[in-house]
């Protein structure tokens, strides 16, 4: 063997254990030892569709919304939001906002931005219900706010400051400062 071969093969080899020692890398016991950061323990959907069930388990309501957020433990933040009935539940309301927050242990939904509840009444005539703050309660169909509300059934339209409205009766109580335009 010529020296040159020689050092050569001691070159090649040193550079095998160097890059063998390089890379048996510590880096995934470090990862293994990190503590759990409990900020980031929540979940996200894109598309969400979640069902809302009555007493005996059938379907009674589902909320869609483009997004959906676990906050906190507790708490699930949602937008682009639609809230309808089923169709075996015989409430003819949707239910639109931009943006909804649904708290563990609570039956009401805060619907926020752009609220538009729409309902289809005995004389086919849409009923539109449009506010900036609403809370629905989906099990006992009932929805309520304290914020400006406007109502239009056909060509007539309400204003009040405050409401209450029974779904499933398609009863709604202003609560104050109303004032109304009725056509004929």
């Amino acid at each position: 063997m010529s020296p040159r071969t020689t050092t050569l093969l001691i070159v090649l080899i040193a550079a095998a254990l160097g890059s063998w020692y390089l890379a048996r890398s510590d880096k995934p016991a470090e990862i293994d030892t990190l503590e759990f950061d409990s900020r980031y323990s929540g979940y996200y959907l894109k598309s969400a569709r979640i069902l809302g069930t009555d007493t005996d388990g059938s379907l009674l309501y589902e909320i869609e919304a483009a997004h959906a957020e676990q906050q906190s433990k507790d708490r699930i933040e949602f937008t682009e939001v639609r809230i309808r009935y089923s169709p075996d539940a015989e409430i003819p309301w949707i239910v639109h906002a931009d943006e909804a927050t649904l708290r563990e242990g609570s039956p009401r939904i805060a619907l926020r931005g752009h609220v538009r509840a729409v309902g289809t009444g005995e004389n086919d005539q849409d009923t539109e219900i449009r506010t900036q703050y609403l809370e629905l309660d989906p099990e006992r169909f009932v929805a309520e706010t304290d914020e400006r509300v406007q109502i239009r059934i056909g060509a007539r339209s309400l204003t009040a400051t405050g409401m209450l409205a029974s779904l499933n009766d398609n009863k709604v109580e202003l609560k104050s400062n109303v004032r109304g335009k009725i056509a004929p």
